[in-house]
């Protein structure tokens, strides 16, 4: 992405909730050479955040709720959660979860668009979000997966204000120019029980390289290595508890 920083209105954090915490540990720092740390106090509930170095990049934390799927968010920063949920709200989307605070470090929401891909809202205060982006094992590009393209772009342009870069292969999002993501339609390819979802990339040095490393400890290629045209060498990864994200090779995107 051509964002280094968060920014308010592009993503700022991802997280993953899972079943098994101990080995989602195991699993992304074999990968990607994450450093964990647990936040101690109960009412944390067992949420921990992944270092590169010192730069906090991603967190893992447990299935809060009955019901949760395994599964990666997307994290978009706002400079007001509660104003945010209103304009997602009257955008044609929904509010699954009202804005909060969390400690001193933010206020957040969870929300899905008008597709029903579900995201949440950011509004930071001690905490901005990932330290670095782009970096091999680090945050570098977001996409959307939906079903109504039309609809989810009214929508992101409408709450979010994002620019939109079409062409017959791709629309990519960004904010002033500045590309971030993307969007693709979800064809029948995709069994009707996957809903719409936003899906995480990873820079990494070598796509080949981190695709044989994820499935030697336990993950799975959805999609091997591939080389997009005129576009970043990528592959689609499922960790061992069920969550998909995928991996580009650094210095392709952004």
């Amino acid at each position: 992405m051509k964002l280094h920083k968060p920014v308010v209105g592009g993503p700022c954090w991802v997280e993953l909730g899972t079943n098994d915490t101990a080995d989602a540990k195991r699993f992304y720092a074999q990968l990607f050479g994450w450093r964990s740390e647990t936040d101690p106090r109960q009412e944390a509930g067992g949420y921990t955040v992944a270092h590169l170095g010192d730069a906090p990049v991603a967190a893992l934390t447990p299935l809060y709720q009955e019901g949760q799927a395994v599964a990666w968010s997307v994290s978009f920063a706002v400079r007001d959660a509660d104003e945010s949920a209103r304009e997602v709200t009257a955008a044609g989307g929904s509010v699954l979860m009202s804005p909060m605070d969390v400690f001193d470090m933010g206020r957040f929401a969870v929300a899905a668009d008008a597709s029903g891909a579900v995201f949440t809202l950011w509004q930071p205060r001690a905490f901005e979000g990932a330290g670095v982006f782009n970096a091999p094992g680090a945050l570098g590009w977001v996409e959307l997966l939906t079903r109504e393209p039309a609809r989810a772009r009214d929508f992101y342009t409408t709450v979010f204000g994002w620019t939109v870069n079409a062409s017959e292969r791709y629309t990519q999002w960004g904010l002033a120019g500045q590309d971030f993501g993307g969007m693709m339609t979800m064809d029948d390819k995709f069994p009707h029980e996957v809903p719409p979802h936003w899906l995480p990339y990873f820079a990494v040095a070598d796509v080949d390289a981190a695709t044989a490393t994820a499935t030697g400890a336990g993950g799975t290629a959805l999609m091997e290595p591939t080389s997009v045209p005129d576009g970043p060498r990528i592959a689609v990864l499922r960790d061992p508890q069920g969550a998909v994200f995928g991996v580009y090779r650094a210095g392709d995107v952004g």
